[in-house]
């Protein structure tokens, strides 16, 4: 497969032993541009992405002018842009300052194929509650983000805790120490009545706030998507029905707020916690968190050291063009992270290796099988994780065309193991192979022991800044 609908796809130079159709999304980006620069047919296009709070971002490229032969490949290129930075970004409304046709096309993609109405939907009325929007025209507006940066805020008493789909992580923290933790296993993920998930929550902060003298501020993690600490999109509440969901759900943390007298509240979703928890701990920014568990997740520290209003969702995003790769079961789209950097990509990966893997097992336990042969030095294994750490190669370096890294933090139960070395070997040869610009610029590190424990509970009891009047009434 060697071209997408127009747009021209190029075979990586190291290749996945075990996915030879892989066609990275870098790889065609860049020869785009490339081709278009040399044309001497250049239309500067400008994408803009508006959030509900007024932020805006801006992402500039190239595209052939209209009427030139190669133009049939402009929409493919915008359009995987576009899905990749509404899963960056987030926004409501898409600006464009380009052709018209490209506009119309655009249009017609987010509001009639199961895809593009998927990314509609979540972004529109899940996420921003706002109808959503393609805009053509030369007026974009001005970049700008409308809120303050979180986190690093390690003064007074603090409680952080972090909500998994197997367990409630708490501690509470004085002045940046941790003098208190606890790990609670809980199964919140088809539980139909919200009052469980609330108990939940409220019996992990009691039982923090008993070791502490007072209660300055609660920070909190959780996988999906809060917009000023309101559940948009949650897998934890996946079993609740949609009424309940907007009726009991939606502003379940202003509730838990309400209830612990009003205190500084911050939640915010789990990688761009464990993105500024390994910030903090190498004293390092410009830093994107990977996790490659049941899904992939992901969090980003600027080069400034804050954490932003961006979604960074991963998952979503896609880093494979080939048309016919395989598809997010959810979204429906191809191509996406979620099936290159999971539990689910190494069940993809297990008829190609070769591995005797009963497939009626869930994702967990089809990767305890192959960590299993892994640690008996199992070629075949070994040839599933050589595969995602070349995923990741290429993928690092189409996350560096949108992102500012420095550093890449990996974790997650996928690289546990011998099969994360191996990983991480992969991604830095691709790197030092197609990339050598980036494999002098970007490091990757893997958190200890030390930093899983307590360094999230730390980061997310940073989150919310204290007023300095209500500290000194306190």
């Amino acid at each position: 497969m060697n071209t997408n609908n127009g747009l021209p796809l190029i075979p990586p130079r190291i290749v996945p032993v075990l996915d030879l159709n892989f066609r990275p999304a870098v790889l065609a980006n860049r020869a785009f541009r490339q081709e278009v620069r040399t044309s001497g047919n250049v239309f500067p296009l400008t994408i803009a992405l508006e959030q509900a709070d007024g932020s805006t971002f801006h992402f500039s490229t190239e595209i052939f002018a209209e009427g030139h032969p190669k133009a049939v490949g402009n929409f493919i290129y915008v359009e995987r842009i576009v899905k990749f930075l509404l899963w960056a970004w987030g926004g409501y409304r898409v600006y464009l300052n380009g052709p018209a046709s490209l506009g119309d096309k655009l249009k017609a993609h987010f509001a009639e194929t199961p895809t593009g109405k998927f990314d509609a939907d979540i972004m529109g009325n899940r996420i921003y509650e706002r109808p959503f929007e393609i805009v053509v025209t030369d007026l974009i507006p001005s970049a700008r983000a409308a809120t303050a940066p979180l986190g690093r805020h390690l003064d007074g008493c603090r409680i952080g805790f972090d909500l998994g789909g197997s367990d409630r992580k708490t501690a509470a923290v004085i002045d940046g120490k941790v003098v208190f933790s606890e790990e609670v296993v809980w199964d919140p993920y088809m539980q139909p009545d919200p009052d469980y998930h609330l108990a939940g929550i409220m019996d992990s902060l009691q039982k923090a706030a008993e070791h502490l003298p007072r209660v300055d501020a609660i920070g909190g993690s959780a996988a999906g998507v809060y917009v000023n600490n309101r559940v948009k999109v949650a897998s934890l509440f996946r079993g609740v029905s949609k009424e309940d969901f907007k009726k009991r759900v939606k502003d379940m943390f202003l509730e838990v707020k309400t209830k612990w007298n009003n205190v500084p509240f911050e939640i915010v979703n789990d990688g761009e916690v464990t993105a500024l928890a390994g910030s903090m701990s190498l004293n390092r920014n410009a830093v994107l968190g990977i996790a490659m568990g049941t899904s992939q997740a992901g969090g980003y520290v600027t080069p400034e050291g804050n954490i932003t209003t961006w979604l960074n969702e991963l998952a979503f995003m896609p880093v494979d063009y080939n048309p016919n790769a395989a598809r997010d079961e959810w979204s429906g789209d191809y191509g996406c992270g979620v099936q290159y950097f999971s539990q689910q990509a190494v069940a993809k990966l297990i008829p190609a290796s070769g591995l005797e893997v009963d497939s009626n097992l869930g994702f967990p336990e089809k990767l305890k099988a192959v960590q299993s042969f892994m640690e008996n030095n199992d070629e075949r294994a070994a040839k599933i994780y050589q595969t995602i750490g070349t995923y990741l190669g290429y993928a690092v370096a189409h996350y560096a065309d949108f992102y500012d890294l420095e550093n890449v933090l990996i974790l997650g139960r996928v690289t546990s193991g011998k099969g994360g070395d191996i990983i991480l070997d992969g991604a830095k040869e691709v790197l030092k192979a197609e990339f050598p610009e980036l494999a002098q610029k970007i490091t990757f590190h893997v958190p200890d022991e030390k930093d899983k424990r307590h360094g999230q509970a730390i980061a997310a009891a940073s989150l919310p800044k204290i007023d300095q009047e209500i500290r000194e009434v306190a």
